[in-house]
C-alpha cells in the first residue's frame, strides 16, 4: 500500500518564496529562470493573486457589515433562490456549522428568512428577504465592478485560457481528494 505522502518527491523542490511578489513592475512568472516552473510555485502565486483580491474587495463587505461567509451565502440565493440549509454549504464551500452561524447572523440582520418545511421538520428553506435583495443587489454591482477592474489587463482569451487552466486543476485535485478518501 502506498503512503499518500510518498506521492511526493519533496527532493527536487527547489522554491524561493522571494520570487513571488507582486509590484509595478509585474513580470512575466519565473521570466528570468533557467528552468521550468514548478508547480509548487505556480500554487503560491495563485494564492497570492486569491489574497490579494480578497484584500480589495473585502471592504467593499465589511462596509455593509458582512464578512465574506455571510457575502457566499447571500450570493447564492441571489443567484440560484431559496435552498435547504444543507444544500447551501457544499455551493459555498462552508463546513454545516458555519453555514448555521451565517444564516443566524444574516436572519438577525433581516436578510434572509427560515421556513421549516411542513412534510420534514429537520429541513429549512433559506430565502432572501426584501430587505437583504435591497442591499444584496446593489452591493453585488459593486463587488462584479471591482472585479471586472481588477482583470482589466486580461484579455477575454486569457481569461478563457486561465478559467480552462484552472478548471483542469480543480478537477485533478477533486479526483485525488477522493482517491486519498479512500485510502
Amino acid at each position: 500500500m502506498t503512503d499518500k505522502f510518498d506521492l511526493i518527491d519533496a527532493v527536487s523542490i527547489e522554491i524561493d518564496t522571494y520570487d513571488v511578489e507582486y509590484n509595478d513592475e509585474i513580470h512575466i512568472f519565473m521570466e528570468n529562470r533557467n528552468r521550468p516552473p514548478e508547480p509548487i510555485h505556480t500554487w503560491l502565486i495563485i494564492l497570492k493573486a486569491w489574497q490579494s483580491m480578497s484584500r480589495y474587495v473585502l471592504p467593499t463587505l465589511l462596509e455593509e457589515g458582512l464578512g465574506e461567509s455571510d457575502f457566499r451565502v447571500l450570493e447564492v440565493l441571489l443567484h440560484k433562490g431559496p435552498m435547504p440549509v444543507n444544500t447551501i454549504g457544499p455551493k459555498v464551500d462552508l463546513n454545516p456549522g458555519s453555514v448555521s452561524v451565517a444564516v443566524d447572523r444574516l436572519y438577525k440582520k433581516g436578510f434572509v428568512s427560515r421556513v421549516e418545511s411542513s412534510s420534514d421538520r429537520r429541513v429549512r428553506t433559506v430565502s432572501l428577504t426584501e430587505q437583504g435583495r435591497e442591499m444584496l443587489v446593489p452591493l453585488f454591482r459593486r463587488h462584479a465592478a471591482l472585479i471586472k477592474r481588477a482583470f482589466q489587463d486580461v484579455s477575454s482569451d486569457e481569461l478563457k485560457q486561465l478559467e480552462g487552466v484552472l478548471k483542469k486543476i480543480g478537477k485533478r485535485a477533486e479526483s485525488l481528494a477522493e482517491k486519498t478518501r479512500s485510502l
